[in-house]
């Protein structure tokens, strides 16, 4: 059994003056499935590059093992994907890769056709497949299910199931749940490591949140009152001595004694009430808010919003997809199923006007405002002030929704490109947010999107219920969320 052992670490990056970790201290067994979580800009990945020693740090991290890291860069992507694996496993055996690749469902022909002509998802396999063989390191997995459809993440989850020795980030609950059994959790305040998986983990999570705000109140209330009590005793105290020097005869020695033991009383109160006040400031370090977030959809005048008819996108000549009809109505929240590749994203864009060649037609009522998540947050760059102006979004509002994301302030004059993957996400569903539309269009807007801003848009989406259609393979999300789904055939 080897551990990994971290003491006191404390990092920050040079450009910055606020610490990502500060005297963290902790110990995992190389033996785990561990589910790293965490809410964007928390430092998932940071810790990662410190484990692989990219960074200097001060305080200690100690293990006997070997890391890999997943996604592994792949150089030359041209190269047949056996030589891609041998590559990454450099004592892999060609009966060990088809044995790996078939637990994970890919066909072993794969191994000799070049690699980038496999899709994303046979890719991530891939990948998982090689670096698992290296049985004696311990491999680094940072959001492996963003290439992958629901059936290709339940096969990966799976998959891991059978694995150990690695550490998980991932924000889908259905996923981790099928994997892990231990969670690794970046709080606030620290990092905590509890058995279990993360149903397991946040239930006990949100009871010890709960415990400390109700024994919040408790002390809140408790310090008001020895307050009050102390206050009243010292003017007692002070009246009673102040009548030792009043007019007749009077027993001082009487009087003093009486008044020093008010006092008395007064002191103990306050030492009672700077107990509470420590213990007070002991609670709620690591309280995980989620506000409500708006919306403002737009009333349509029609109860039909868009029609398609047997629409199917052509790539290179080529129908992706079977033809596919449907109706889009008030209310109503569609999602999109089918596997990657299979011209879903493209059914999207078809609906926001972008030109896609195409069979069939798409209408669209007349005068639909329609709002649009892409996908793809690598052209976002520049100060959240421009893309509020340039987006033509109100700024205090765009910024407000950020907070509630849980922004920190120091954020608003980074430039984009230095955000995190989930920040950048959270930059296009703010902007989404700020728009009142008929229609909200919505491309797997949960990419690297932490677990507590997915519950805070589930509740959204319940509570506005706007028409939407959208892409997402977050098993959880789509079942809270859809009111009906349409299945879309590989041709």
């Amino acid at each position: 059994m080897t551990m990994i052992k971290v003491e006191n670490l404390t990092f920050s990056y040079p450009s910055s003056f606020d610490n990502i970790f500060e005297n963290v201290s902790f110990q995992i067994d190389t033996n785990w499935k561990l589910g790293f979580v965490g809410r964007n800009g928390r430092g998932k990945t940071t810790f990662f590059n410190l484990l692989l020693g990219k960074y200097e740090y001060e305080g200690k991290i100690q293990a006997g093992i070997d890391f890999d890291y997943f996604p592994y860069f792949v150089s030359d992507k041209r190269r047949l994907t056996e030589e891609v694996l041998y590559e990454v496993c450099p004592l892999g055996e060609e009966w060990e890769f088809m044995r790996e690749l078939s637990y994970l469902e890919v066909d072993a022909e794969v191994l000799w056709r070049p690699f980038e002509t496999l899709s994303n998802g046979e890719q991530t396999k891939v990948l998982l497949a090689g670096l698992f063989l290296n049985d004696t390191h311990f491999l680094l997995i940072d959001e492996p299910t963003n290439h992958l459809d629901m059936r290709a993440r339940e096969i990966v989850s799976a998959y891991l199931k059978k694995k150990k020795g690695f550490i998980l980030v991932s924000h889908d609950r259905s996923f981790l749940d099928g994997c892990v059994d231990h969670i690794l959790s970046i709080n606030r305040a620290d990092i905590q490591v509890q058995s279990g998986n993360f149903s397991s983990w946040y239930m006990n999570f949100k009871r010890q949140q709960q415990f400390e705000t109700e024994k919040n109140a408790r002390l809140k209330k408790e310090i008001h009152t020895l307050e009050n009590s102390a206050r009243r005793t010292a003017e007692w105290s002070n009246r009673i001595e102040a009548s030792k020097y009043g007019n007749g005869s009077v027993d001082r020695g009487f009087i003093g004694h009486k008044s020093a033991k008010m006092m008395k009383r007064t002191k103990a109160a306050e030492l009672r009430k700077q107990r509470a006040l420590e213990e007070k400031s002991s609670l709620l370090k690591n309280l995980e808010t989620a506000q409500d977030l708006k919306l403002f959809p737009l009333s349509y005048h029609k109860e039909t919003l868009c029609s398609v008819s047997e629409a199917v996108p052509i790539y290179h000549g080529t129908q992706v997809c079977n033809p596919i009809s449907f109706t889009i109505s008030r209310g109503e929240r569609i999602a999109l199923d089918g596997k990657n590749g299979c011209g879903k994203s493209s059914l999207l864009k078809m609906l926001t006007g972008v030109p896609i060649e195409h069979k069939g037609a798409v209408t669209l009522g007349s005068g639909l405002t329609i709002s649009y998540v892409p996908q793809d947050t690598s052209g976002l760059e520049g100060r959240l002030s421009e893309f509020a102006k340039s987006n033509h979004l109100e700024e205090s509002l765009f910024k407000a929704i950020l907070r509630q994301m849980d922004f920190e302030r120091v954020q608003f004059d980074k430039d984009i490109r230095e955000f995190s993957a989930g920040q950048k996400k959270k930059v296009l569903l703010a902007k989404s947010l700020c728009e009142q539309a008929h229609l909200y269009i919505w491309d797997e807007p949960l990419n690297y999107i932490d677990i507590y801003t997915r519950m805070q848009i589930e509740n959204l989406i319940h509570e506005f219920s706007p028409a939407m259609i959208f892409v997402e393979h977050d098993r959880a999300f789509r079942e809270n969320i859809a009111t009906r789904t349409i299945s879309i055939e590989n041709e």
